[in-house]
């Protein structure tokens, strides 16, 4: 059995032998290697990721006493590759639980059977090195680590997503060297690590050696002061070096030039001095970054500089003198494969897809992210929330209900205070040279109490030039008043009332963040133009970040091969939350969900308004912060139906950022232009960048123009006296090349032929049921409970006639419930046969008091397999809801059943559109049937039935119908984002009492009739 200091366990030690938090960099043996900014450039630097041999044990005491020791024989050990988590290679315990810790809680204890991993790796040391100092850095270990090497015990480090430097001089010798790792999956660092994430464990970021002179730089941090406004900027760079040696710091621009250079003799601490005039300022728009190259013996140090000041004031949260609006998302590390260990090309991707759709802000969601992926927000520009990696969200659920008093126990424990304290120092140390930091954050969801008010002071202490965020101290959590150490206020899935409300009481005189919003849990979010409205009408509302940027489903493949992405309680886990964790803008594999265009447009850098559409002048708002609208070109298009009659390109004017102003399109409208004429103006990129082509899109805007409406010409159609017979129950009518069948019982149409093509599979009928959405999950119970799930129609008696114009009219009375329920709705449906074939339903219904608002009101049939071919005119290309839809634009669209369909890793409600104002539905032969309202309505074309998509709980469990159901709703409920924020606004529940839905339905050649 291995003996070990039990530090896992120990509230006074949370490292050995570790090296003082840091800057991070990597020493260089000349400026060209670091230039490049490659590590792999550097003589000084050696990557030890890789195979290394791997043991997993089901407890810590199971491990073998010894198996550091050199002479121990790991051949026979499992290959396990570095860095990764042991869960996703095989080992151990796959669990996602968001508020449960995932074991009993008694702080600082953990389990006795804690599981454990030792990892043994065999390295070469370099001959140059020798006269080195030696370093090894574990860029991220959860959740604890002891090292040895060569059989020595070097330390012990707890903390899992920050880095762990240790001093390995002593211990190496020249040639051959032997690695020793125990990992242990829980420590008493745990209970601060309680973060809505798959629990994952081991070396899972990168290990790498660093040799340094014996005398060298330790530690830079770049302070910056601006005079004059911004015409003069001061850098003024602290250094702390191991001993005496002379520093030379030398500061390029963004082309290499040097344009100010400094050196001393420094022993300990010193400082250089820059001053550079008119410096180009670093903002997520325009991100211009200079290089400030620290040459010490013979190391060069590379830093990013990106000249901003940061200020909070009269409410509002500036950057370098303009107060601008934090566009953010909260980014887990996440990835179908790999779970926490995140390549620097899948944090490109994830950044690259940010840009393109107008995202200029990350919380580091709830722990500091890889250092390299700072260096990337550096680069392409983004506003980051750098957040301690602290969370004890577990605390406050841990007795037999919720209590407010637990979660702050540890915050208000002075035991407690150092472990606290740990966790922000290490991450405001690391990074505390990136200009992308524009807040501290002190964690989440971890009461509010003593210790977090001495991680904001230590902080304020150590940098005041940037803010400091915590949510945890909001008046909801009941933590202490005084906040004082705080910069702006932070709320999570507060409701647009309430923050209203917050930005205009003028006591309140911080600014107000969102740190948490709009919950993207797969159909939705549908409240995001509500709260954009309410911050931009607010200058005190600075925005927020959307929860959150990615499903974090892990991909896995059923016995005959369909992939799907795992959730919660996939694998046995145990407290888990379910697919709670597939809450993101992006599918796992990082394609976007339309939740995620939807957030592109409603932040969109653009906004245009009309002035005179008949002259074609328009007013573009530029919602820039920093940039004017040069670089964008103004695409445009006038479409009626169905076809371009007009269109063109021109510059964008150069309306200065926060700023108005008038632009003229130039199309002309003839006399004779006659129906809708619909104007799309698109703003596109000039220039390639570094996360997009020339011609991207990044907003748009769509008007009706000012012409003479025109008749719709209608179809020729042979006059001919309908032929009316009946055959039991149904009531039998033909006409010139039509025959339909009514049933007299159900009152509902039956069956529809033209031709002698079947246009239904099965009788028509009204339904009120949706397969419930993500963010339906807490109105869903009481669906359930009013039997809209389960409702049936009564019909209480039909009666037909024949008009004086040879239309058949059918009326019938009906009510629809549930067993055991009182009847929910009771209605009247009008039905018309004219003798061309066009059908007209009029439905009126009055709604029962005292229910819950419906998910939908409408018409569903079954057409037969084959009738694939979808053509509308209305909201597209995407589906589209009534909160949900400023990403879609008003035309005609092409697709097919299957292209209809939104593939979301839970099933649930997809592929409706918003405002259509005709569909077809057809076979390849563009048979089928044409859709169309007097009002736009909701329509959906699917191989699903809502009880197939409601009873799936994954993708691979849904088989498709060869039939297509095409549901005409009168409305359906918004999208709302309900699944952990506010209640879906009255404004997008379908709560009307009465209504009146009329619709049209006719067989269509669409070929001699489109």
């Amino acid at each position: 059995m291995l003996k070990i200091n039990r530090y896992w366990e120990d509230l006074n030690v949370m490292q050995v032998n570790r090296e003082a938090a840091r800057a991070h960099y990597i020493p260089y043996g000349d400026k060209e290697g670091a230039s490049t900014g490659k590590r792999g450039y550097s003589p000084y630097y050696q990557l030890l990721n890789g195979i290394w041999k791997f043991q997993y044990y089901g407890s810590v005491a199971d491990v073998p006493a010894g198996f550091y020791e050199e002479h121990t024989d790991a051949q026979q050990w499992d290959d396990l590759i570095v860095p990764s988590c042991w869960q996703m290679q095989g080992y151990d315990q796959r669990h996602y639980t968001n508020l449960n810790y995932p074991f009993n809680v008694d702080p600082p204890f953990v389990p006795t059977n804690n599981p454990a991993g030792t990892y043994v790796r065999e390295f070469n040391i370099a001959d140059d090195w020798e006269a080195k100092e030696k370093y090894i850095v574990f860029e991220g270990v959860n959740s604890c680590f002891y090292l040895w090497v060569n059989g020595e015990f070097v330390g012990y480090s707890q903390g899992s997503r920050v880095p762990a430097e240790f001093n390995i001089s002593s211990q190496l010798r020249p040639g051959k060297n032997r690695l020793a790792v125990l990992v242990l999956k829980w420590c008493d660092g745990s209970y601060l690590e309680d973060q809505d994430a798959w629990r994952y464990t081991g070396i899972f970021r990168d290990v790498y050696l660093l040799a340094r002179d014996t005398v060298h730089v330790r530690d830079v941090f770049n302070r910056q002061s601006f005079e004059e406004g911004f015409a003069k900027a001061v850098m003024t760079t602290e250094i702390e070096t191991t001993g005496l040696t002379a520093v030379a710091g030398e500061l390029k621009d963004a082309e290499g030039q040097t344009i100010a250079s400094a050196i001393a003799v420094i022993d300990g601490k010193g400082a250089l001095t820059f001053e550079v005039q008119q410096p180009k300022l670093w903002n997520a728009e325009q991100p211009y970054l200079y290089r400030l190259f620290i040459t010490s013996g013979e190391e060069v140090m590379r830093f990013p500089v990106g000249f901003r000041e940061i200020k909070v004031a009269d409410g509002q949260f500036f950057i370098n003198g303009q107060s601008i609006k934090l566009k953010g998302v909260n980014r887990h590390d996440s990835h179908p494969e790999l779970g926490q260990t995140i390549p620097v090309k899948h944090m490109i991707q994830d950044l690259v897809l940010m840009k393109q759709h107008n995202v200029n802000t990350i919380r580091t969601a709830h722990y500091p992210n890889d250092s390299r992926f700072m260096e990337l927000c550096d680069e392409y520009g983004f506003y980051v929330i750098d957040e301690a990696d602290l969370e004890t969200h577990g605390m406050g659920i841990a007795g037999l209900e919720w209590s407010q008093e637990s979660i702050h126990r540890l915050s208000a424990n002075p035991e407690w205070r150092e472990a606290f304290l740990d966790r922000i120092v290490r991450v405001v140390e690391r990074d505390k040279n990136h200009p992308c930091v524009v807040m501290w954050s002190l964690g989440n969801e971890s009461g509010y109490d003593a210790n977090h008010i001495a991680m904001a002071e230590w902080t304020r202490e150590r940098d005041r030039s940037i803010p400091i965020h915590y949510e945890g101290a909001a008046p909801i959590n009941k933590g202490l008043t005084d906040t004082a150490c705080l910069d702006v206020e932070s709320r999570m899935y507060t409701s647009v009332p309430e923050i209203v409300a917050y930005a205009t009481d003028e006591n309140n005189t911080k600014p107000l963040f969102m740190c948490e919003y709009s919950h993207a849990m797969g159909q939705g979010p549908g409240d995001l133009r509500e709260y954009w409205d309410a911050f931009y009408q607010h200058p005190k509302l600075i925005g927020g970040c959307v929860w959150e940027w990615a499903d974090h489903g892990i991909l896995q493949h059923t016995d005959d091969g369909a992939p799907y992405y795992a959730y919660g309680g996939d694998f046995g886990d145990t407290p888990n939350d379910k697919h709670f964790c597939i809450d993101g803008l992006v599918a796992p594999d990082r394609v976007p969900h339309t939740g995620l265009l939807e957030l592109k447009y409603v932040m969109a850098p653009v906004g245009v308004k009309a002035v005179d559409l008949q002259e074609g002048v328009l007013e573009l708002e530029n919602r820039y912060d920093f940039v004017d609208l040069s670089h964008l070109d103004v695409y445009w298009k006038i479409e009626s139906r169905g076809s371009t009659v007009q269109q063109g390109r021109l510059a964008a004017p150069a309306i200065a950022p926060h700023r108005s102003g008038k632009v003229t399109i130039p199309y002309q409208l003839q006399q004779a232009d006659t129906g809708e004429h619909m104007l799309t103006v698109s703003f596109k990129l000039k220039q390639e960048t570094s996360w997009a082509d020339s011609g991207y899109e990044l907003a748009f805007a769509q008007f009706e123009l000012p012409v003479q409406q025109s008749e719709s010409k209608a179809v020729f159609r042979p006059k001919h006296q309908l032929q009316v017979t009946g055959q039991g129950p149904l009531l039998q009518v033909e006409g010139f090349d039509f025959r339909y069948a009514f049933n007299l019982t159900t009152g509902m149409l039956q069956s529809m032929e033209r031709n002698g093509v079947a246009m239904l599979a099965a009788p028509t009928q009204y339904n009120i049921w949706r397969a419930p959405i993500d963010n339906d999950s807490q109105i869903k119970e009481k669906w359930q409970d009013a039997g809209y799930d389960r409702a049936v129609m009564k019909t209480y008696h039909t009666q037909w006639s024949q008009e004086t114009d040879g239309s058949i009219r059918l009326e019938s009375s009906f009510s629809m419930g549930a067993v055991g329920k009182f009847v929910l709705l009771c209605g009247i449906s009008v039905w018309k046969i004219a003798d061309s074939g066009e059908v007209t339903v009029k439905t009126d219904i009055n709604v029962a008091e005292g229910h819950p608002f419906l998910p939908r009101f409408g018409l569903q049939l079954i057409l037969p397999q084959e009738m694939e071919q979808v053509e509308y005119e209305g909201l597209g290309p995407d589906e589209s809801y009534i909160d949900k839809r400023q990403y879609v634009r008003k035309g005609r669209f092409s697709s097919t059943v299957k292209g209809m369909f939104e593939n979301y890793v839970m099933p649930q409600e997809n592929g409706s559109r918003y405002g259509t104002e005709w569909a077809v539905v057809a076979n390849k032969q563009g048979m089928g049937l044409r859709f169309a309202a007097a009002e736009p309505f909701s329509f959906n074309a699917s191989h699903f039935m809502p009880e197939d998509l409601t009873s799936a709980m994954h993708t691979y469990e849904l088989k498709a119908r060869r039939e297509t159901i095409v549901h005409l709703d009168y409305k359906m409920s918004g999208a709302g984002s309900n699944a952990c924020g506010p209640e879906l606004l009255p404004e997008y529940q379908l709560n009307d009492q009465t209504f009146a839905f009329e619709l049209n339905i006719r067989p269509i050649f669409s070929e001699d009739e489109e």
